[in-house]
């Protein structure tokens, strides 16, 4: 079981390592994912998928970890284009397109590096099986991405905050009761 959950688990991590250069590389693709991004369903979607990279964390499946992470990254553009996009949405996406496509210094990296190193974070807490850590860092991950969508992008950022706020508010609240119940079964 181990070396096909290490298989499967190096499977979704070449993938996710495609898909994040394919986007970062082609500017068709890019284009055409954040025009599917300006759906507001995949916003309040994505946070829900931090509860199953929660739960494969404590149960420790690395497949599911990363079968997390590229489902999470790929939900981007699952929706069709909306005919009907808000315009602080508009925006803040084209801030967020324009910031990719910019150049890339040592600060911009290490601010980028954040999500990999939150994300490892987040799942290094439920691994070690502590619960009001691996909330902590929730909370950290959705007040870090308000923050900064806000001092980057100004007023745009705002768009995001309701969909971070309810996303954190639902993941942790069922990430807790989850965790819960887990434990009540083990013992």
């Amino acid at each position: 079981m181990k070396t096909n959950d290490r298989r499967l688990a190096a499977f979704f991590g070449v993938l996710t390592l495609i898909l994040v250069l394919v986007t970062l590389t082609n500017e068709d693709f890019l284009h055409w994912v954040f025009e599917r991004h300006q759906n507001q369903l995949s916003w309040y979607l994505r946070p829900l998928f931090l509860i199953p990279f929660c739960f494969f964390a404590y149960q420790r499946r690395w497949a599911g970890l990363t079968g997390t992470v590229f489902i999470l990254l790929t939900s981007t553009f699952w929706f069709p284009k909306p005919r009907v996009v808000d315009e602080s949405v508009r925006q803040f996406l084209q801030f967020e397109q324009e910031w990719l496509r910019g150049p890339w210094d040592l600060g911009k990296i290490c601010l980028s590096l954040l999500v990999p190193v939150s994300m490892a974070a987040l799942g290094m807490a439920f691994w070690k099986k502590s619960v009001l850590l691996g909330l902590a860092v929730l909370f950290s991950i959705a007040v870090g991405k308000i923050c900064w969508s806000i001092l980057q992008a100004g007023q745009a950022g705002a768009a995001t905050v309701v969909p971070a706020l309810l996303g954190l508010l639902i993941c942790c609240l069922l990430t807790y009761f989850g965790v819960k119940h887990l434990e009540r079964q083990t013992r």
